[in-house]
């Protein structure tokens, strides 16, 4: 090698090493952000990773710490126990985490009404949520995911939400009016950290080393999804059959075809049916899957045309489009939220308006939800929707292909919603789940009892407290055989309840709706919420 070349091999290696940082950044988990809050009086656990056997430094309340990450590069720290105050910084060698308060911390989790967010309540509390504001109340929402192969470290980045009006419309409702209330009562900071997933089932939460002591079959079950290429098979063949059955249907539709939505489209010969019957959507035997077609004919007065307007189509099953006058103003694909559209100006009309609304069935009886609204509302004049329509068949078809649901199967979401959660410390649980164990409600009460006590292992807290929430009023008193499974998986939550000497049942029974799994009154129930909590703090101090 000639002493020229040594000369710049060497220059490039100084040049390579001058670039290089000293050392990998520290990382921490996701839920560490700015405005994150931290439980009160309690010891407060930090932890991380870093590169093997670095030095960690921490400063907190103007205090170092400091310790020195593993061979395989985690570090953890504990913090002293604090009274309720902030905000403070936390710094760990270069990075450092802004806006922090020490306060009450809440894990809320379950289905879909804990999932429930804020937007879908706001037609009884909109002006409340709208005026509200607190920057001592923050919520995390742990995202959606699931793994079937071991509990998870952390957890896909997201952040922390400070309660103004901007944030709160995607958090739970329960949550916020919860955290709400909890404030007003206190004066103390308060943090929620939502991990909730519609239609999930109790045993999705719990950990394989719980459940395969007592439900061995329920890890057979998850053992069938744990292979990766497995599950893209299944959702791959699933997206070619609903791909297939739509746009079959849509192809053999005449109603997209001849254009049943124009708001001159004639239709005369149609059949005139009321709304709310179960006279249409069906073959007088069995319901008809497809499309069907709802037309109606609506005055609206001068003073209101080329105004825009909101109209309400209340809930449907299983899935619609709705157009005005032959504008398509908006489409909801299954049956739960409330059908709230906007009439863009322009679209209404002096003297004779058209609604027409396409309503797709996967399989089952097509209808209009009773007792919900819908009309046309233009400024302060409300135009009722209900009544007679005319009503027409568009494409017959069989049954639509079922979807699978991997989040709804055992273990999944303990692995990748509750376990990177670990270290974290908890004032109480808030648990608002239970319609999708109905079926299995002879199981309930211990399949909860175990994850109650499975939660606390994993927060190494083993006296957690556990707010139960009953299931609410639900079903037609005509369906007296849905009504009763309710009534009896409400007896096994409180049977759950009444075992474990850490766990509450909230009444929740009598803020039902009999037409919706998804009541509104989700403030009165924080309130109960609050008041058990508040009952335990007294009995603990």
């Amino acid at each position: 090698m000639t002493r020229s070349l040594r000369i710049c091999i060497i220059f490039i290696s100084c040049l390579t090493a001058m670039a290089a940082p000293a050392g990998a950044k520290v990382t921490m988990p996701s839920i560490f952000t700015d405005g994150m809050v931290v439980q009160r009086n309690e010891p407060i656990q930090i932890w991380g990773w870093a590169d093997s056997n670095e030095k960690v430094k921490v400063i907190w309340h103007g205090k170092n710490y400091t310790t020195t990450a593993s061979a395989e590069g985690r570090w953890s720290i504990e913090l002293p126990a604090a009274r309720e105050g902030g905000p403070y910084t936390l710094t760990v060698n270069d990075v450092s985490i802004e806006d922090i308060l020490i306060g009450d911390v809440f894990l809320c989790s379950g289905q879909s009404n804990m999932e429930l967010p804020v937007r879908r309540v706001t037609d009884m509390f909109a002006a409340e949520i709208d005026t509200y504001q607190n920057k001592s109340i923050r919520h995390f929402i742990v995202p959606k995911t699931f793994n079937f192969n071991a509990p998870q470290e952390d957890m896909p980045k997201t952040s922390w939400k400070t309660c103004t009006r901007g944030n709160v419309m995607e958090w739970s409702a329960l949550a916020y009016f919860f955290a709400k209330a909890m404030y007003e009562e206190t004066g103390v900071p308060v943090g929620i950290v939502n991990a909730s997933w519609g239609g999930t089932p109790v045993e999705a939460w719990m950990s394989e080393e719980v459940l395969s002591a007592s439900y061995p079959e329920y890890i057979s079950e998850k053992r069938l999804y744990e292979d990766e290429g497995y599950r893209n098979r299944i959702k791959a063949l699933e997206g070619e059959d609903f791909y297939r059955w739509n746009t079959t249907m849509d192809s053999a539709d005449p109603g997209l075809k001849e254009c049943w939505y124009s708001a001159e489209y004639d239709d005369s010969y149609w059949q005139e049916v009321e709304m709310f019957s179960t006279g249409w959507g069906n073959d007088g035997l069995n319901p008809v899957g497809g499309s069907h077609w709802l037309r109606k004919s609506i005055e609206i007065p001068k003073k209101y045309a080329g105004k825009e307007a909101v109209i309400r189509m209340g809930c449907i099953v299983d899935a619609d489009s709705v157009y005005v006058n032959g504008h398509f103003v908006g489409n909801t694909t299954y049956q739960y939220p409330p059908r709230i559209y906007r009439i863009p100006a322009n679209v209404l009309k002096a003297g004779v308006n058209n609604v027409t609304v396409r309503v797709i069935s996967n399989g089952g009886q097509p209808h209009f939800v009773p007792e919900k609204p819908y009309k046309i509302i233009c400024e302060v004049r409300e135009f009722s929707l209900e009544g007679k329509w005319k009503y027409r068949l568009g494409s017959p078809m069989p049954d639509a292909p079922s979807m699978m649901f991997f989040c709804y199967k055992p273990v999944c979401l303990y692995n990748a919603m509750i376990a990177p959660l670990k270290g974290l410390k908890f004032s109480g649980v808030v648990w608002y789940q239970g319609e999708s164990n109905v079926d299995r409600r002879n199981e309930y009460a211990d399949l909860l009892g175990l994850m109650m006590k499975d939660w606390r292992r994993t927060f190494e807290a083993p006296g957690l407290p556990f707010y139960i929430v009953e299931l609410a009023d639900f079903l037609h008193k005509d369906d007296i055989k849905g009504r009763q499974a309710w009534a009896e998986m409400r007896q096994e939550q409180a049977k759950a309840a009444a075992d474990d000497p850490d766990a509450v049942l909230i009444r929740n029974s009598d803020l039902g709706e009999w037409n919706d799994i998804h009541p509104l009154d989700k403030k009165t129930l924080g309130k109960r919420v609050v008041k058990a909590v508040i009952k335990d703090m007294k009995k603990n101090n």
